[in-house]
């Protein structure tokens, strides 16, 4: 897991509160409800409950988590993507959609009580003064540092701060027994919604998309215009594990592959009329063969942009079925910078499909349905996605070359495939839960890495060994103190690779680390067979 100063981290495994948050309104057309409202005078319920407790009850108490609480409670009853945020949530939500924050542009680990730079983010205060990956800091602004039992909440506040507040850094860089000391000021701080691009196999590109924010179409216009001059002429694009975004960036993206006037989505709610977004003549790959990755984690604006393109028979979908949120939330602030989350519309696809999942049966087991998934063999089998009764029932949608599609559970991929096995075992997840890949890089791996000129070669010639696999298990037993015989022999391919990702993202950045991670990816070895 990778921390981020000045922002909690944008995570390589998808969490499942980012598909909470779902796909927001970011649109001047719809109506303009009434921001930084009250839950209203003392006439109603809810107040009345919140007054009486707040002056009769036997114990003193938090009258804003109270109310948190309460609103919560009653937003949950309503749907599982309506709900109550914090300040701090609402706020680092915003920032994450908007592309960017106030910090000094730094991913970080700490690691016994002390922080390493894992990366810096480009054009940002950090990058600019000329920190590296491996630095370890020693004191801030002349006060001690490490070795304070630092928490990420502890470092989140030293880092972040106000534009152009200075800030003094007291450095060890990797390899060097001397300090050097680093000054910068807080600022502006990109974050681009593409993870990654290049090029997989000759005329083939690759491109992935992390969330659908205020940047989007910009990023995947800049990655597309890169690629194409090294060649490109079909596309395969990685929206696995995107959550969702805005809605207008996903049809924005949406329209970058389409012809003009093709229905993209409608939205419609009681008190939201019926609106259409229709594709325009702007699109920079309309006619090049397109595939699109998807799977149990890709949500909301990701089903937007993969329910569009196999309607209309643009692209190929690929992998497993997508999480089934056909719900358009808008966030309506409090003045103490709180905010409600709720759903104002549902989206359809250009074939009239909705394909929100049931939530009949609660919040829990709305958020428990992937696991039911996995435990009725659906993410490994096509045929146990079939099964399912929502796919039994004779469905009346179908693309425009009259092929049949699903509503109601998600997008059906045209291509499936299974899980891979080896990722999902509990080791795997320990692994990655305690930073233990990155820990080791950080430990025992750059004096390898620093015999690589670039990227390329170190992913071209670079593979880790039966010895040094045996290593990383040595230093993770210091952590995970017993390991399944059986979970090491499942999962040995797979720590192999991340092994190998996350070294190569400690040096290169993320495009180095999903050239690692889909070396041996079978999804996208499918999506490749099927567009050539």
């Amino acid at each position: 897991m990778k921390r981020s100063a000045g922002i909690i981290f944008r995570s390589i495994v998808l969490l499942l509160v980012g598909i909470t948050i779902g796909l927001y309104i970011s649109d001047s057309n719809f109506n303009n409800h009434s921001l930084g409202f009250s839950l209203g005078g003392h006439d109603n319920k809810v107040s009345k409950a919140l007054t009486l407790i707040k002056d009769n009850y036997v114990d003193s108490v938090n009258e804003d988590s109270l109310e948190g609480v309460a609103v919560n409670n009653m937003l949950q009853n309503l749907d599982p993507h309506s709900l109550y945020l914090q300040p701090q949530r609402a706020r680092s939500i915003t920032e994450n959609l908007d592309g960017g924050f106030n910090g000094i542009g730094l991913e970080y680990q700490l690691l016994r009580d002390t922080l390493f730079i894992t990366q810096v983010y480009p054009g940002g205060p950090a990058a600019k003064a000329g920190l590296i990956s491996g630095d370890k800091v020693i004191s801030v602004d002349n006060k001690k540092f490490s070795g304070t039992k630092l928490t990420v909440e502890g470092v989140n506040k030293v880092f972040r701060g106000d534009t152009d507040a200075e800030i003094s850094l007291s450095v060890l860089a990797p390899g060097t027994p001397a300090i050097k000391v680093y000054s910068l000021k807080r600022g502006h701080v990109d974050l681009s919604s593409l993870d990654a691009a290049y090029m997989v196999a000759p005329e083939v590109g690759y491109i992935k998309i992390s969330k659908f924010a205020l940047t989007t179409d910009a990023d995947f216009r800049a990655a597309l215009d890169k690629l194409k001059k090294q060649g490109l002429k079909k596309l395969v694009l990685d929206i696995r594990g995107n959550g969702g975004g805005y809605l207008n960036a996903a049809t924005a993206l949406a329209d970058e592959f389409l012809k003009k006037d093709k229905l993209i989505v409608y939205t419609k709610g009681i008190h939201e009329e019926r609106r259409d977004y229709f594709a325009t003549d702007s699109g920079e790959f309309k006619d090049g063969k397109l595939a699109v990755m998807i799977d149990e984690y890709s949500a909301s604006a990701s089903e937007i942009l993969a329910g569009a393109l196999q309607d209309l028979d643009r692209a190929t979908i690929v992998g497993r079925r997508s999480f089934g949120k056909g719900l358009v939330q808008q966030q309506f602030p409090f003045g103490d910078g709180s905010a409600i989350n709720l759903t104002v519309a549902r989206y359809y696809t250009p074939s009239g499909r909705s394909i929100q999942k049931s939530y009949k049966g609660g919040v829990d087991n709305y958020h428990n349905e992937i696991s039911e998934r996995m435990r009725k063999g659906e993410l490994f089998s096509a045929q146990s996605n079939l099964d399912d009764s929502i796919f039994k029932r004779p469905s009346p949608y179908h693309t425009l070359s009259g092929r049949k599609v699903f509503s109601g559970g998600g997008i059906m991929p045209d291509i499936f495939v299974p899980a891979d096995t080896s990722q999902n075992t509990s080791l795997m997840q320990e692994l990655d839960e305690q930073q233990l890949f990155t820990a080791y890089v950080i430990d025992k791996m750059q004096p390898t890495l620093n015999k690589f000129a670039s990227a390329e070669d170190f992913v071209k010639q670079y593979n880790v060994s039966n010895d040094e696999f045996d290593k990383f298990l040595l230093y993770a037993s210091n952590t995970i103190k017993e390991m399944d015989s059986h979970e090491v022999a499942t999962s040995t391919p797979a720590i192999k690779t991340m092994l190998k990702a996350f070294a190569a993202r400690f040096k290169w950045g993320d495009n180095a680390y999903f050239e690692a991670l889909n070396s041996d990816d079978v999804t996208l070895k499918k999506a490749v067979e099927a567009i050539n």
